[in-house]
């Protein structure tokens, strides 16, 4: 059976660089901006679709009209749910990922819904519900679900966005929002998102929170593994006989996002269809040696 991939320029530019662009922007534009999300992501989840790394850096604007819609990027870790399959490999970017994909347990497509609570809280306030320096105290908040509306950022917002983002950031998935539940919250269906400018402080908290977001993509992948260790979190492993696909690289070295590896960068060195604990202990971190054609890397030195 011939299988056929479609591809199509996207040139509006990422969500975060147009958002701070603008001069006006309100609670009422990052609900539209959530709607299309949750739209597209429903229609994946209904194919048996999930993303597992949906993250502001993934959407981007199809074109530089000011109406332009928003497309869903990269899906190298992206999994299609089988009739009977199991979904537990630890993988995402860590400030978005649920507290079920961090604590190694059986996950569903409700890890989409979670991230897009995650994005939408960031577009009302301009910086993520989770942040310490300490990657293990990082982990331990979002496996706790602990997040707060501080103010003064989160004065101005609306009570309604408030519960919209509980309810997605729900830490047990079986009471998350789904997509089609998420779609009908007022917030989203109704009239009940705000019309005052909010511009300054988000695109604000934006430029401090993001700016070198993309630098630390590959350092923050491996400190997910590094860290699921010293946790004892337990071991990863997707259902009998499926496989997950990795970022466009040789062999079976992971490079999250779109490749943005130099040399000398730490990377993943990770086989996602075998169980974490069968790929030996000084495998799984190594550091970039080398880069062959069309930028994929070509060797690497073990940790």
């Amino acid at each position: 059976m011939p299988v056929y991939t479609l591809r199509c320029r996207v040139s509006g530019g990422e969500l975060f660089d147009r958002i701070v662009e603008k001069g006006f922007y309100t609670e009422k534009d990052a609900s539209q901006l959530i709607k299309q999300i949750l739209d597209a992501v429903k229609y994946l989840h209904d194919m048996g679709i999930v993303h597992r790394d949906l993250k502001p850096e993934n959407l981007l604007y199809y074109s530089l009209d000011e109406d332009s819609k928003i497309m869903i990027s990269d899906f190298g870790l992206s999994k299609i749910e089988g009739s009977g399959s199991v979904m537990s490999t630890a993988c995402g970017t860590p400030g978005y990922v649920a507290p079920e994909v961090l604590a190694q347990k059986p996950y569903s497509k409700a890890v989409d819904c979670w991230s897009i609570g995650v994005i939408a809280y960031i577009l009302l306030c301009g910086y993520p519900p989770f942040y310490d320096e300490n990657d293990a105290k990082l982990f331990e908040q979002i496996l706790k679900a602990e997040y707060e509306f501080d103010s003064p950022y989160w004065d101005d917002i609306s009570d309604s966005a408030k519960d919209f983002i509980q309810h997605l950031m729900e830490k047990d998935p079986n009471k998350r929002y789904t997509c089609d539940q998420a779609l009908q919250h007022p917030w989203i269906a109704g009239d009940t998102a705000l019309d005052k400018n909010i511009h300054e402080s988000v695109s604000e908290q934006i430029r401090k929170n993001f700016a070198k977001s993309r630098w630390k993509q590959a350092f923050n992948a491996t400190a997910v593994v590094r860290h699921m260790r010293k946790l004892q979190l337990g071991t990863s492993q997707e259902g009998p006989g499926q496989t997950t696909p990795t970022s466009p690289c040789h062999g079976n070295l992971l490079v999250p996002g779109d490749n943005h590896a130099v040399v000398g960068a730490e990377v993943i060195y990770l086989d996602f269809r075998r169980p974490l604990d069968s790929v030996p202990q000084k495998g799984i971190l190594a550091r970039v040696k080398s880069f062959g054609p069309g930028g994929n890397i070509d060797s690497a030195d073990p940790l």
